[in-house]
């Protein structure tokens, strides 16, 4: 689950492992096999993706995942522990002085001999998970079954190509209880951008709708525009009235670090900002995130108890691990969002709740875990 990959690894038990790579090697979807062997393989995909596959007896299992989850710095720290234990881990297994295997079929029994608990793929970078793992005290992370709300959802109203309720019903059959709508606001006019006018006849919409569909909670939200002064693009009047508001930068991101810093700060200290959306506004390998000065975002968002967003939408993920992270020591809550444009993008839920893992998240640390009367509870306005 993390951000960006280079390749896709595939872990095969066989006894038959030449059947396996004549099949791999010859895939409609291959263009160049790069080397064949007999219990591995490597081929590029028509996609511009390299694949490699490899071939383990049952009993290597364990291992050979556990080594190609990586990732590299925490395979390191492992073999070192094996190695002070007068043992010798790879691929294939743990293996005394003696070459022979004491573990290896079973991911968990390589952790538990090396005197770990067995540890989530995701917190697997070398940045404490170790160390937690011998203290027994590694972090219970969200699961991804967690969610009861998706708090950041655009609709026909702007940009979204979908009505409100047809985003309610798919939530629906998603298992959620309650989302809010927060179409974009006046500022982005390119998008239609919502004057209020415009927000107080889609909260009357939001009230028809919601009479006429039920198993769903649909809450009337905003994403409201932070101008280049920390100001919002949104009356007060209007903010006070709507179940949710979500603030977010989409103009001047090339503020010098202090300017923009304080920009959000403002924002945030608005008493009717209850999300500060996508918070470092990054689009991964399209743009870099605006330069702020994220401990003081963190520090903030703490103070004025405003929640930060974890943003699903595959090339945000928004905030990154690292900030995830810190947000989480300093007892900052979350949100995760879909930042969904049409129905089928509600699905990226998943991919916040992975990032939010990937940060040591817990579900308690995350606001739309809650029912929606809880949730309620828990925001500022």
């Amino acid at each position: 689950m993390k951000e960006t990959i280079g390749d896709a690894d595939f872990l095969v038990v066989s006894d038959r492992p030449e059947k396996v790579m004549d099949f791999f090697t010859t895939m409609p979807d291959v263009v160049h096999v790069y080397g064949k062997g007999p219990t591995k393989s490597m081929v590029k995909l028509n996609t511009g993706l390299d694949a490699d596959i490899r071939v383990v007896p049952e009993k290597s299992y364990g291992a050979a995942l556990q080594y190609f989850t990586g990732n590299k710095d925490h395979n390191i720290a492992l073999r070192k522990i094996a190695i002070d234990k007068g043992w010798k881990l790879s691929e294939y297994g743990i293996f005394d002085k003696h070459d022979k295997q004491i573990a290896g079929n079973t991911e968990e029994c390589v952790y538990e001999k090396l005197g770990l608990k067995w540890m989530p793929p995701e917190l697997r970078e070398n940045t404490g998970e170790i160390e937690a793992a011998m203290k027994n005290k590694l972090p219970k992370l969200i699961e991804y079954d967690s969610l009861k709300g998706d708090l950041q959802i655009q609709t026909k109203w702007t940009d979204g190509a979908n009505s409100i309720k047809e985003m309610g019903e798919e939530a629906k059959k998603l298992g959620l209880e309650y989302i809010a709508i927060t179409d974009h606001t006046k500022r982005n006019a390119f998008v239609g951008g919502l004057d209020e006018e415009k927000i107080r006849r889609q909260m009357k919409e939001i009230e028809k709708v919601t009479e006429n569909i039920t198993g769903i909670r649909i809450l009337s939200g905003s994403e409201v525009d932070i101008l280049k002064n920390g100001k919002l693009d949104i009356s007060d009047d209007v903010l006070e009235d709507l179940d949710v508001v979500g603030a977010s930068v989409h103009s001047s991101f090339n503020l010098p670090k202090t300017e923009q810093t304080e920009r959000i700060i403002k924002a945030m200290e608005n008493e009717n900002v209850d999300i500060l959306f996508h918070p470092t506004g990054r689009l991964i390998q399209e743009r870099e995130p605006y330069d702020v000065d994220i401990e003081k975002i963190i520090q903030t968002a703490k103070d004025t108890g405003t929640i930060l967003e974890i943003n699903a939408f595959p090339n945000r993920l928004d905030l990154k691990d690292e900030h995830i992270k810190l947000a989480v020591k300093a007892g900052v809550k979350f949100s995760i969002d879909s930042d969904a444009h049409n129905v089928n993008q509600m699905h990226y839920l998943e991919f916040g709740i992975a990032q939010a893992r990937r940060g040591w998240a817990e579900t308690k640390d995350v606001v739309n875990t809650r029912n929606v009367k809880e949730f309620l509870k828990m925001i500022k306005h």
